[in-house]
């Protein structure tokens, strides 16, 4: 009986031991510091959507979302979320390195540029004779000399001034730059927490509703681990999937996650964020058609071709290099709707 027991044992911990092993571990960048809209990989992780895929991600604080395509190409991280404009870049200059982007989650592109309503801005044209305070190298910097020409506003009438990320909102609330490059969900979170009224007190000129109809952020994974282990993206883009699709009914529960996760962040502000990302960035009318997660190929070759102007580039990335659709769920298991609560 004691034999029979100690073999039972034995086999039964030779297994798990097996199972154990078999997990695979993903080590995940977010774009930036802890925030609201990070909630959807907190809350895979926390109810287990990612260990019953055989996954163990590692999640890590990241330095910015064009940087998680630098972490992702160096080998430190298998996936992250991310700017989709910065995978263009990369894979003009070093095709077969960047990382592919597996599933979009903002369908919208963040880029803007705020003013004071004072200011009297209400429109690209207005822009002339303004004073503009942009961070050098940032995404809405760079595609500024493109928003102006695709809105007839002659950049020899706009004053730029190079400036600290972090110098955008007290210099523009001190009345020091008529408005700032900005990304909206940063931005505006930065005024309120400057105690402004961003929508009272400020107007809004989005680049997607300009002519820069661009895709942004979303999760991206490296080409080794596309090659090595499909399995493992698969079902990484499952297990988010399904929290997204949570959370856009309950922003309670991803905001959970957010605080299990830092427990240092202003929740109420966070929770601001996280349901400005459903309602700026990945409510769209293109979303409801085609379910959170996908694109569409031509106008990621429209969104490429706005990159290449904008940067530059040598070299026009095909859309295939950009953007896999191969490892999402049905459409039916991506029909996302959104209930601000």
């Amino acid at each position: 009986m004691l034999k029979t027991w100690t073999a039972t044992l034995l086999a039964g911990l030779a297994w798990a031991g097996s199972a154990l092993a078999q997990e695979a571990t993903i080590k995940f960048t977010l774009g930036w510091k802890t925030q609201g809209s990070d909630a959807a990989f907190f809350v895979a992780r926390d109810k287990g959507y990612y260990k019953a895929e055989g996954l163990n991600v590692v999640i890590d604080q990241g330095e910015g979302s064009g940087a998680t395509v630098t972490r992702v190409m160096s080998g430190a991280y298998d996936a992250g979320f991310g700017d989709v404009n910065a995978i263009i870049q990369n894979a003009a200059a070093r095709p077969g390195e960047a990382p592919v982007m597996v599933y979009m989650m903002w369908n919208r592109p963040p880029f803007a540029i705020v003013t004071k309503k004072a200011t009297g801005v209400t429109k690209p044209a207005e822009l002339v004779g303004k004073t503009l305070g942009g961070a050098q190298g940032t995404p809405t910097t760079r595609l500024l000399e493109v928003f102006a020409r695709k809105n007839g506003v002659p950049m020899d009438k706009v004053k730029l001034s190079n400036m600290a990320p972090n110098l955008q909102e007290p210099l523009l609330i001190k009345g020091d730059i008529d408005g700032a490059l900005v990304f909206n969900i940063t931005s505006y979170f930065n005024l309120v927490l400057n105690r402004q009224d961003p929508d009272k007190d400020f107007n809004w000129l989005m680049f997607g509703d300009y002519g820069l109809d661009l895709y942004s952020n979303g999760l991206m994974v490296s080409q080794k681990l596309i090659k090595d282990n499909p399995k493992a993206v698969a079902g990484l883009v499952r297990a988010t999937n399904k929290a997204m699709i949570e959370i856009a009914g309950d922003q309670g529960l991803g905001m959970k996650g957010v605080v299990n996760f830092d427990n240092l962040v202003d929740e109420k502000v966070e929770k601001r964020r996280l349901q400005y990302s459903f309602s700026e960035l990945i409510v769209s009318p293109e979303m409801k058609e085609i379910g959170i997660g996908d694109t569409k190929d031509e106008r990621m070759a429209r969104a490429i071709g706005i990159i290449v102007e904008g940067y530059q580039l040598a070299r026009t990335p095909a859309p295939s290099e950009i953007f896999s659709r191969q490892f999402l769920p049905p459409k039916a298991e991506r029909e996302l709707v959104y209930t601000a609560n």
